[in-house]
C-alpha cells in the first residue's frame, strides 16, 4: 500500500483530502506544519508527499526546497496543493523542485489523477 505524507494546516482541508486519498486505497500520515512533517519523515519514508504553501513557521515551498536537495529524499515525488495558483506560484514551485501543482479548491478527480501520475500506479 503506497503512503502519502500530507502537510495541511487547514482542517476543512485536510480533512477532504485524508478522505478522497483513503478511498483511492492510499494510507494517509497528516502533519500540520513543517516541523511536524519533519519529525514524522523521520519515523518513515512515503511514497508521496503533498505539501500545503501557507503553513504555520516554514512554508510549503522551503519544505519542497530542503526535500530535493537532500539525497534521502530528493527522488519522493512531492505535489503541492495550494490557494497560491499564480503562474509565478507555480513556476516558484517547479524551481523549487514540485513533481506537480494543484490549485485549491481542487476537485477530487484531479487530485487522485495527479497522485496516481506521481506515484506510477
Amino acid at each position: 500500500m503506497n503512503t502519502v505524507l500530507l502537510v495541511e494546516d487547514s482542517l476543512t482541508e485536510r480533512e477532504f483530502l485524508v478522505r478522497s486519498l483513503q478511498e483511492a486505497g492510499l494510507l494517509v500520515i497528516s502533519a500540520t506544519s513543517v516541523e511536524e512533517a519533519r519529525e514524522k519523515l523521520s519515523q518513515k519514508k512515503p511514497d508521496l508527499i503533498i505539501l500545503d504553501v501557507i503553513l504555520p513557521g516554514q512554508s510549503g515551498f522551503e519544505l519542497c526546497r530542503d526535500l530535493k536537495n537532500n539525497p534521502d529524499t530528493k527522488s519522493l515525488p512531492v505535489l503541492i496543493c495550494s490557494s497560491k495558483g499564480t503562474s509565478v506560484d507555480k513556476t516558484w514551485g517547479t524551481m523549487l523542485g514540485a513533481d506537480g501543482y494543484l490549485t485549491k479548491p481542487v476537485e477530487k478527480q484531479e487530485l487522485l489523477s495527479v497522485v496516481r501520475q506521481l506515484l506510477k500506479i
